[in-house]
């Protein structure tokens, strides 16, 4: 697609409002070349104009990191992403996913030392609400997907395949590995700071929402999604370099032992880990 002329830019630009959110003009043009590619029109003008060029704007400022623009977003879209998944599944299991989107739209992860934010698919051609309604949908019907692939299948008739399921012989190295996750684990938090502490037992054992864990660490509902996700970064990786470096553990035992806690966690109880390494802390 040939280039966006640098006058237009410019005009799309100021209807988008970017200057608001402090966005470059040479990343919203990129933004603007990256839609205009993907959609390659035959009336260039006319498709950027059709854009929705506030949300992309405020896309390029959250993907950026820009934290007054991460409230904004947080604020005007998290009720339409609880209200999808309320509807998706209206027993309210969707909402971790609607919840776990966040780290995924900040962009915890970089590469070549970028930040691979889940907002550099979003090309303005819909609005973000729509948008992100899509995405939560596409995430679910993942989950979906993946639970029925663990789901065993029957078998003829469904006695003698439950008596053949429970005939197989269980993992002799679970327990073990079992061990070995929660020493690595009780470890790995005891490394964490207080307040990363009171945040993961805040969302995870006393299941607060993101707002409530906000209010008692006095955060942004935006900012405790980000600490969360790079907690748990920190803890896995942490848990996997002790396997590595204390039990000479390879890769293929190392996924095997995440794989065991997935399964099934049994005696492991993160909310009695972060109680014993907890500690006051006046900061908070």
């Amino acid at each position: 697609m040939k280039p966006i002329p640098q006058d237009l830019a410019r005009r799309l630009y100021r209807d988008a409002h970017a200057e608001h959110w402090s966005v470059p003009l040479e990343r919203f043009t990129e933004a603007l070349q990256a839609s205009a590619d993907r959609a390659a029109p035959t009336d260039l003008d006319r498709y950027l104009r059709g854009l929705h060029l506030e949300d992309l704007a405020l896309a390029c400022a959250c993907s950026a990191g820009d934290e007054h623009a991460w409230e904004h977003f947080v604020r005007e879209h998290r009720p339409v992403l609880y209200r999808a998944a309320d509807a998706l599944a209206p027993g309210g299991s969707a909402r971790e996913l609607a919840d776990s989107l966040y780290a995924d739209l900040y962009g915890i992860r970089e590469r070549d030392g970028e930040r691979q934010s889940l907002f550099r698919y979003f090309h303005g051609r819909s609005s973000l609400a729509t948008w992100l309604r899509a995405v939560l949908a596409q995430r679910h019907v993942d989950a979906i997907r993946a639970g029925r692939r663990l789901d065993p299948l029957p078998d003829g008739d469904s006695t003698d395949a439950s008596v053949r399921v429970s005939s197989i012989p269980p993992d002799p190295d679970r327990n073990r590995y079992l061990a070995l996750v929660q020493r690595a684990l009780i470890i790995a938090i005891s490394m964490l700071t207080s307040k990363d502490r009171l945040r993961l037992e805040c969302y995870y054992s006393q299941e607060l929402t993101l707002a409530q864990t906000g209010r008692i660490l006095r955060e942004h509902e935006a900012t405790v999604s980000r600490q969360l996700a790079k907690t748990r970064q920190t803890l896995r990786r942490e848990v996997e370099r002790h396997l590595r470096q204390e039990h000479r553990l390879d890769d293929a035992q190392i996924e095997r032992c995440f794989s065991c806690v997935s399964d099934d966690p049994g005696p492991l109880d993160l909310g009695g880990m972060l109680r014993k390494n907890s500690a006051p802390d006046r900061s908070i």
